[in-house]
């Protein structure tokens, strides 16, 4: 991924927060002599290994499992907020009209060699913590326990584990970091009065990399 030194997101914290709250990876690994994309709702284990560990699982009648190979790379991708940004809102339009649009992202890059798991017992405990991480926010938490043993012991037989060591984490945040300021500020405005939840929350974003610039820069 090209990340050019404004749009730099190094700290580790701020990664894995978006990772963790926006789950839904886009894995892609070579299989069947291609590239191959699934989309997976991944757990992240961060005790595991310096840059955590990514757990989740496919259908075992995807057979992207069986191709996986110890020697190829995987890279999951985590889409967090964006927004299309429109010059309108960018006082240098009527200054001088040097303005065009853009578009405003963070994502997340994780690289790692993926390994199937068949046993059982890994299988119950990511489900469990699969979905205790996703339930917590629930009134009233679902757990697997809730459902029959029988049920989730049928279940089971129908999933593979897929397991990611990331060896490589890479962080974006497209932020408007590369506007005027006055540009900037404008672009705030704009987001903090939209409909939308996630455009208001790029909003804060870009508020944040402005806050974080040194007050020369201001």
């Amino acid at each position: 991924m090209y990340v050019s030194k404004h749009h730099q997101l190094t700290n580790r914290e701020a990664v894995f927060a978006l990772m963790e709250s926006h789950p839904l990876g886009a894995w892609v690994c070579q299989a069947r002599g291609a590239l191959v994309a699934n989309h997976v709702p991944f757990l992240l284990d961060r005790s595991r290994g310096a840059f955590g560990t990514l757990i989740g699982h496919v259908s075992r009648a995807n057979g992207v499992w069986r191709e996986l190979s110890s020697d190829a790379s995987s890279l999951v991708m985590f889409q967090g907020p964006q927004a299309y940004i429109t010059p309108r809102w960018y006082p240098g339009k009527k200054e001088h009209g040097m303005v065009v649009p853009t578009w405003n992202y963070a994502v997340a890059h994780a690289h790692g060699v993926a390994r199937a798991v068949e046993e059982r017992g890994w299988l119950l405990d990511m489900l469990n913590r699969l979905t205790d991480a996703h339930e917590v926010g629930q009134q009233a938490p679902w757990r697997l326990s809730d459902a029959p043993a029988s049920y989730v012991d049928k279940l089971l037989g129908a999933i593979v584990g897929i397991e990611i060591p990331i060896e490589r984490l890479e962080g974006k945040l497209k932020a408007s970091q590369d506007e005027a300021m006055q540009d900037r500020r404008g672009t705030v405005a704009a987001l903090q009065q939209s409909p939308r939840e996630e455009e208001r929350v790029m909003a804060n974003l870009v508020m944040k990399a402005i806050d974080a610039e040194p007050p020369s820069e201001h």
